[in-house]
């Protein structure tokens, strides 16, 4: 039995609808990764499984260097649970709205694209897991310019095609 209701998360999960950078905008802003992260700037985000049940916080300090073409995110990650992690994105503009980055454990190239207020941000990655092992995600990563100093995250996890769950984020800017 347990099976079967796993199974029916899974599949109403692939069904749920999810964000297009073609939705409607609510705002006037216009996000620019490298004028928001430049500098520091702090997360605040939980993981929750595709039965919504939450397994994991943390928060994340990051630092943000820009010079011009190159965004270098340190995110400096520490767990609930006190354990710690860094990651060190490399973003690369491309374009005026676009974007491609590299990071340890991620699968080839990530690749997003900024529209008004949003950014939509696609890879896979190689996570360590609280076990010491590693396994690999894709992710649909979405983040909205909610004002000048906070920008919300929703990251959907998948993995063989299937939805595992989400991670959800604030940013904060320090003023």
């Amino acid at each position: 039995m347990k099976h079967l209701v796993l199974i029916a998360a899974l599949a109403l999960g692939a069904c749920t609808g999810k964000p297009a950078l073609d939705d409607a905008k609510l705002s006037d802003r216009a996000l620019n990764l490298e004028d928001f992260f430049e500098g520091q700037t702090v997360a605040y985000g939980q993981f929750q499984d595709v039965l919504g049940t939450v397994r994991r916080r943390f928060e994340v300090q990051i630092d943000g260097q820009w010079d011009g073409r190159v965004l270098t995110l340190t995110e400096d990650f520490v767990y609930e649970d006190g354990s710690t992690e860094q990651r060190v994105w490399t973003l690369t503009k491309t374009g005026p709205e676009t974007w491609e980055g590299t990071a340890p454990g991620v699968v080839g190239t990530a690749f997003g694209e900024e529209r008004g207020d949003t950014f939509n941000w696609a890879y896979t990655i190689d996570l360590p897991m609280p076990d010491g092992s590693t396994a690999r995600f894709t992710f649909d990563d979405w983040m909205w310019l909610l004002s000048e100093h906070r920008l919300l995250n929703r990251a959907y996890m998948s993995k063989f095609g299937l939805p595992v769950g989400e991670v959800i984020l604030t940013f904060e800017k320090d003023t």
